[in-house]
């Protein structure tokens, strides 16, 4: 995310975008986290909660790595939040759907920030003012790198939430074989956006996102124009 906007040179847009990358590490990613935790706790599992997870703060659940991640190519993680199967009542499903809560939180707060930038909008109309602009380029950033999460972490490759919904088509003893080198198969998928090879497809279906979330985003305020 970062490498890409200073490449155009507008220092507004950089400074934004740093802007934005900072508040997603201690704001969003932190409501990601805590999404996994508060329905695997509502599911039986209260491993999060024991263990500190249970919380929106940012202290509990940031990843050094995964936020430097986000900086740079707008694609992070934060620390996996401890789950235990054995206290679902139903393991593949308590599994899928907890790891579900992290991604649709992230589409859910780009909804809204998505909004906030339509609001802006409104108000850079009526009173053309720099603080609307600038409001404007932060929320649509905020609301493409919760996108840009929520689409990374849908992938069906462990460890990423993906992964984990994909167990209830996956039979568990080929799930489990696979879930033996994810230590090996989630170093390759960022070595693979290091380089930029993943850029067009995840950009791809980003977009896709984005659009329908925006075209949802805008149906309140029709009326204004």
């Amino acid at each position: 995310m970062l490498l890409d906007l200073i490449t155009t040179g507008d220092i507004t847009q950089v400074i934004i975008g740093l802007l934005v990358s900072v508040f997603v590490v201690f704001c969003t990613l932190p409501i990601h986290e805590y999404a996994h935790a508060l329905v695997a706790t509502k599911l039986g599992d209260d491993t999060a909660r024991l263990k500190g997870r249970l919380t929106l703060s940012p202290m509990a659940h940031i990843d050094i790595m995964g936020a430097l991640m986000i900086l740079l190519v707008g694609f992070g993680y934060a620390k996996p939040v401890p789950v235990n199967p054995r206290k679902f009542k139903n393991p593949k499903l308590g599994m899928a759907v907890t790891a579900l809560a992290g991604p649709v939180s992230n589409i859910l707060m780009a909804l809204i920030f998505l909004i906030l930038a339509n609001i802006a909008h409104i108000l850079l109309v009526s009173a053309n003012s720099t603080f609307a602009v600038a409001s404007i380029y932060f929320f649509q950033f905020a609301a493409q790198i919760n996108v840009s999460l929520a689409v990374f972490n849908f992938l069906p490759i462990p460890p990423l939430d993906g992964s984990r919904i994909a167990t209830l088509i996956i039979p568990t003893k080929y799930y489990f074989k696979i879930m033996q080198y994810e230590r090996y198969i989630i170093i390759a998928v960022f070595v693979l956006l290091f380089i930029g090879v993943l850029d067009k497809p995840l950009g791809f279906i980003t977009g896709l996102v984005m659009t329908g979330l925006d075209f949802v985003a805008s149906l309140p305020f029709m009326l204004f124009n």
